[in-house]
């Protein structure tokens, strides 16, 4: 018998303007799996339903394959998990715009070549190819915009600290007018982004990171046209300026995540001015450690990150680490904690690190979701230990 709210394989697929057999693919593969099963076998689909197809149709749209998408989502309709999907969504298909744009212009340029010279310009070819082939990367800079968005998200919706991460940063770097800065391992840009009606006029800022896809999601996020902002893609053991020529350089969580870190220093340290400042975030072993108590109460095999990266460059060490590089080196802690009052953004959190825990929490995702639901009823309490180092 049909449940009041329920709609059968074929309402669901006629609804979705898919097929049938579409549906049942799906079902098959373990990508969409229908809500309610009668003991005849008829399976039946929710309206929650509908918002997992809409992902799984666009990110099939955008190219990416069955197994990608399988990875990719999560089986849970609440609305923060909606809510950020949609987002990352929406930067999928800028991003897509952005390349079929410059495909558009290579393909133009190419041909137009080819009327004029009469013979085939092969460094324009490579150029094409690499351009059609960015497909390849857009599922990295998915999961590393989802994996950002969620960590951002859960400390502007739980910190107890009413000044939030990214304007205290901005604060402690003491920006003026007539400044050069460099941010190193810009990310998305929310640094700039919160802060940018408190950026002077007359300044030059360069933010940089050794991903393409992330640059792009900080020259949308602070405007490409701003003339303030420039934008450039690189290693930051390597980092292309003169000497002397920065006030101030930014690596917001950063240096930890670093292969030579004394190598970045050196960097770093050669392309700053006489008094110029270095700032560098990091945390203790203290910072969030309950997070890694909870999922280990519910599966003592997760570990969230393989790498403690407190231990590469932390609030312990990162004084001894800096040191021989600068002159003062000075140590502020950014004083906050967290209270998680619902699962799903912490859930969300802990699905974004860099650990394990996938292979254990997506098979048994509700009984995670149920485990995680009694923790944070009451309110879920986690340890805020990260702070700056301000060298020069």
């Amino acid at each position: 018998m049909k449940k009041a709210g329920y709609y059968s394989s074929g309402e669901f697929a006629r609804m979705a303007h898919v097929t049938l057999r579409t549906i049942r693919y799906y079902d098959k593969q373990d990508i969409l799996k229908p809500s309610y099963v009668t003991e005849a076998g008829a399976r039946f689909y929710t309206d929650e339903d509908f918002a997992r197809l809409q992902q799984i149709l666009l990110l099939k749209y955008l190219g990416f394959s069955l197994d990608d998408i399988r990875e990719m989502t999560i089986d849970d309709s609440d609305y923060h998990f909606m809510l950020n999907s949609l987002n990352i969504q929406l930067k999928l298909v800028q991003d897509r715009i952005e390349q079929m744009q410059l495909v558009e212009k290579a393909i133009q340029d190419t041909a137009s070549a080819i009327q004029k010279e009469h013979h085939i310009d092969w460094s324009q070819m490579l150029n094409l190819i690499h351009l059609t082939g960015m497909e390849n990367s857009l599922k990295n800079q998915y999961q590393n915009a989802s994996n950002i968005s969620a960590r951002i998200n859960l400390h502007n919706l739980y910190s107890q600290n009413p000044k939030g991460w990214f304007p205290w940063i901005y604060e402690q770097s003491r920006i003026q007018a007539g400044m050069n800065v460099l941010e190193i391992g810009c990310g998305d840009g929310t640094l700039w982004k919160e802060n940018l009606a408190l950026i002077p006029k007359q300044i030059q800022i360069t933010l940089s990171d050794i991903s393409e896809g992330m640059l792009r999601d900080a020259r949308r996020a602070v405007g490409a046209d701003d003339p303030r902002f420039s934008f450039q893609v690189f290693d930051c053991s390597k980092i292309p300026y003169e000497d002397n020529s920065m006030d101030l350089v930014i690596a917001n969580h950063v240096l930890f995540y670093c292969d030579d870190i004394a190598q970045v220093c050196r960097e770093v340290r050669r392309i700053l001015k006489p008094g110029g400042r270095f700032l560098c975030s990091a945390y203790s072993r203290h910072h969030m450690e309950e997070v890694s108590h909870l999922v280990e109460g519910f599966d003592d095999r997760i570990v969230l990150s393989a790498d403690k990266l407190y231990n590469k460059f932390g609030r312990e060490n990162g004084t001894e680490i800096l040191a021989p590089y600068f002159s003062e080196v000075a140590w502020t802690l950014y004083e906050d904690s967290l209270v998680i009052p619902e699962p799903e953004p912490l859930i969300s959190y802990i699905l974004s690190c860099h650990g394990n825990q996938n292979q254990y929490i997506l098979e048994h995702y509700k009984e995670f979701r149920s485990y995680v639901k009694k923790k944070t009823t009451g309110g879920f309490h986690i340890t805020k230990e990260a702070g700056v180092f301000i060298c020069t």
